[in-house]
């Protein structure tokens, strides 16, 4: 190691160590870059895979209010998704070298949304169980290492928290309604609270970034960490609602403080993950479609600016 590199490397540390913000003309060792352009990549693709699920039911749904209100919410994730991309780009990373690794199968996105939307209580029951999930494992995220992708999470986290009361509202109105209203709120909820717990991640055990994305200070809490904050923080709403979350096993702790909450079929997670989740061919398929059909507009965007730096330059000639 030459001393200009030591020297580059200890003030890396002294940052991480100090709380400060790693930015993106700082020196950053490659293990942090990639994990970087990994973490940030993924949080992409899961918010623009994450309109599909609800997209589909804009044109069904009850209202005019409730059409509105969904139109505005998959607006807001596509609006993250490009967050989420120019803050990758500021680590050298290309948006359609992303696209191309995500419609190949070279990149993930969250497992939580190659599950199916068969009601329109799961448009409710995502907003509550999906967006609180991420609302606990991405408010920490404000207070990451890289500042691109620290302040971007600080708009994106507003947002959800919109997202979250949105859906716990329309749940509530549903739960007020009819029999088979509360019914169909209750199978949502069957359906989607196990893989709204899945969505953290792996347990620790298992977990092969954890340990250095907190020594790098990117994480803040290990994934169960945030699972049991989750879990505490459901239980009260889903009382308040008057829906049994699917857990014989959930029960208040008092030595721990806690809810203790019943096994997750990991195996699952491991299934979905690697593809043979309910929705995974229907998800990729939907983007590259997306993807292919656009490209008229990305060459027009290019042609565009193209001229427009020639007349530029011209002008300045």
């Amino acid at each position: 190691m030459t001393p200009q590199h030591f020297e580059t490397q200890q003030h890396f540390e002294r940052t991480i160590d100090r709380d400060q913000r790693v930015e993106p003309r700082d020196w950053m060792p490659d293990a942090y870059r990639a994990t970087m352009v990994r973490q940030i990549a993924q949080h992409a693709h899961s918010e623009i895979i994450g309109m599909q699920p609800e997209g589909v039911w804009i044109t069904r749904a009850p209202s005019l209010r409730r059409k509105a209100i969904l139109l505005a919410k998959v607006q807001d994730e596509a609006g993250h998704g490009l967050y989420l991309y120019s803050a990758a780009e500021t680590l050298g990373a290309d948006r359609g070298d992303m696209t191309a690794k995500l419609i190949s199968g070279r990149q993930k996105y969250s497992s939580i949304f190659n599950y199916p939307t068969l009601t329109y209580a799961d448009v409710g029951v995502i907003g509550w169980l999906v967006d609180g999930a991420a609302i606990c494992n991405q408010v920490p995220l404000c207070r990451s290492s890289y500042g691109p992708y620290a302040r971007a999470m600080i708009r994106i986290c507003k947002e959800e928290s919109f997202h979250q009361r949105q859906g716990y509202e329309l749940l509530m109105t549903l739960m007020r309604g009819t029999r088979g209203q509360r019914e169909m709120v209750q199978d949502a909820v069957d359906r989607w609270w196990w893989p709204s717990l899945m969505m953290f991640g792996p347990p620790d055990t298992d977990s092969t970034h954890t340990a250095q994305s907190m020594a790098w200070k990117i994480k803040r809490h290990t994934n169960d960490e945030l699972r049991q904050r989750f879990v505490d923080m459901t239980v009260p709403q889903a009382d308040a609602l008057g829906v049994t979350l699917p857990d014989p096993d959930l029960r208040w702790n008092a030595d721990r403080d806690h809810h203790d909450f019943g096994a997750i079929d990991w195996s699952e997670l491991k299934r979905v993950i690697s593809g043979d989740g309910p929705c995974n061919a229907e998800r990729v398929a939907a983007r590259r479609a997306a993807h292919e059909e656009g490209a008229w507009v990305r060459d027009a965007a290019v042609a565009y600016a193209a001229k427009h730096a020639a007349r530029q330059a011209g002008r300045e000639a």
